[in-house]
């Protein structure tokens, strides 16, 4: 059989949570240094590259979101096809050579009513 669809849809919600925690990482960092009550160019220095670092921690957060988005679309077409093999397999008539079950080839198979 192929993929295992609920796998999948774990790890696309894995995915999503980790863009959660991800920004709010990002958001942590700023606001732990915005709150430090250090002054100075040292400190301005420090607060520039902390908001660099979050913007960069979003912007892998939303790839993350995209991924998850990707997994989804993917595993929407795989139910798909896995559904339309049982259904080939269904209307097989038993006294011809057919692909194992769950086989890709049921998909292309030539079958009555098709």
């Amino acid at each position: 059989m192929y993929g295992d669809t609920d796998v999948m849809r774990r790890h696309a919600d894995r995915l999503r949570e980790q863009g959660v925690d991800l920004r709010a990482l990002a958001d942590r960092l700023v606001a732990q240094t915005e709150s430090a009550g250090w002054a100075g160019r040292a400190a301005d220095a420090l607060a520039e590259r902390i908001r660099e670092r979050a913007t960069h921690l979003r912007d892998v957060a939303s790839r993350h979101d995209d991924a998850a988005e990707s997994m989804d679309t993917h595993v929407v077409e795989v139910d798909r096809l896995k559904e339309a093999i049982a259904d080939a397999e269904r209307r097989a008539d038993g006294g011809r050579e057919v692909p194992p079950s769950g086989h890709k080839d049921w998909l292309t198979l030539d079958l009555p009513g098709r």
